[in-house]
């Protein structure tokens, strides 16, 4: 993703600051909120979100709980989003890969432009390729010689079907001419297990994996970045070495169809300002992710462009309606 989509400007940010909090205007919220984390608990993901619910339960003064409704891909909580009611009070995360998957199924469970309200965007992902710190791999080349030499012998984990990872290493595949196994798994915590019991060869995934890499328990083979990570400068790109492989995955939060607008302004102003605590900032950065906030009114219209740039990726891939 281009990061200078993500880029807020300093005019809006102090008008964002010089403007009333809704949440004395209104009524809301009067009872628990429950944001549904569509992956397990332990990964990267659910460790942000429960910091932010931390910090939002202080500023509303009501309780954030974080609710794991982990497979698919990140996608089981949509359709759960689907049937709640309009009221503020059952939210989701909204990985990519629950953009992506309606264009996978023959039959979508759930309508992306139809049904959920988009509230902001939160965060994305420092995305790698890594292996187990005994494997004969030290380099994505050595990855892509073996696959060459043995089709269909190399198992790589992905956090699920259809989510980021995923489709980031089919990306890789398709572009390096390599015939590949994919096995999947629930998450970023159940992917790291795989990789580090070296039952697979190679895992893709989130940074969720840093304190393995940091510790030498997992090998850093590439990122998927733009640049290369501050963290581990020595560590290429798969851009640079020649794949066109470029992402951040972005996520954000969503309801249901329907919310009212101040409600939600409250629950966006809310995560703003959990982006700004200094706890969360810590673990943002223990877990290699941007801050990349985008506000309702725009991050309702960005998402929906994502959605179309997804359904492209999908039909390159071969994938359309293959769930």
């Amino acid at each position: 993703m281009d990061r200078r989509n993500f880029i807020i400007s300093s005019a809006a940010v102090a008008a964002g600051f010089a403007r009333p909090s809704l949440a004395a205007l209104t009524t809301f919220p009067s009872q628990t909120i429950t944001m549904y984390c569509p992956f397990t608990a332990g990964g990267a993901t659910d460790a942000i979100m429960r910091l932010i619910a931390n910090s939002m339960a202080k500023t509303l003064d009501t309780p954030v709980i974080i609710a794991n409704k982990p497979g698919a891909g990140g996608t089981l909580t949509a359709t759960t989003i689907r049937n709640a009611k309009p009221d503020g009070y059952t939210l989701t995360q909204v990985p990519i890969g629950m953009v992506r998957m309606p264009h996978m199924q023959a039959k979508p469970t759930y309508d992306f432009t139809e049904d959920f309200t988009f509230i902001c965007n939160v965060t994305g992902y420092t995305l790698g390729l890594i292996v187990p710190a005994n494997s004969p791999f030290h380099s994505v080349q050595d990855v892509v010689d073996y696959a060459k030499k043995n089709p269909g012998a190399l198992n790589y984990a992905s956090t699920g079907v259809a989510a980021s990872p995923n489709l980031l290493f089919a990306n890789f595949a398709q572009l390096a001419d390599v015939d590949v196994n994919h096995i999947p798994y629930k998450g970023d915590a159940d992917m790291l297990v795989a990789v580090l019991g070296e039952h697979v060869d190679v895992g893709t995934g989130t940074a969720t994996f840093a304190p393995h890499v940091d510790a030498g328990k997992v090998r850093l083979l590439a990122t998927y970045g733009e640049k290369r990570s501050e963290r581990w400068p020595d560590v290429p790109t798969l851009k640079e070495l020649g794949y066109d492989i470029v992402s951040e995955s972005p996520w954000g939060i969503a309801g249901p169809k329907g919310m009212d607008p101040e409600t939600v302004q409250v629950l966006a102003d809310a995560i703003e300002t959990s982006l700004k605590e200094q706890r969360v900032l810590d673990a943002l950065g223990e877990y290699v992710k941007p801050v990349l906030y985008i506000p309702p009114k725009e991050y309702a219209t960005w998402v929906q462009e994502l959605y179309k740039s997804e359904e492209e990726l999908i039909n390159r891939l071969g994938l359309a309606n293959t769930l």
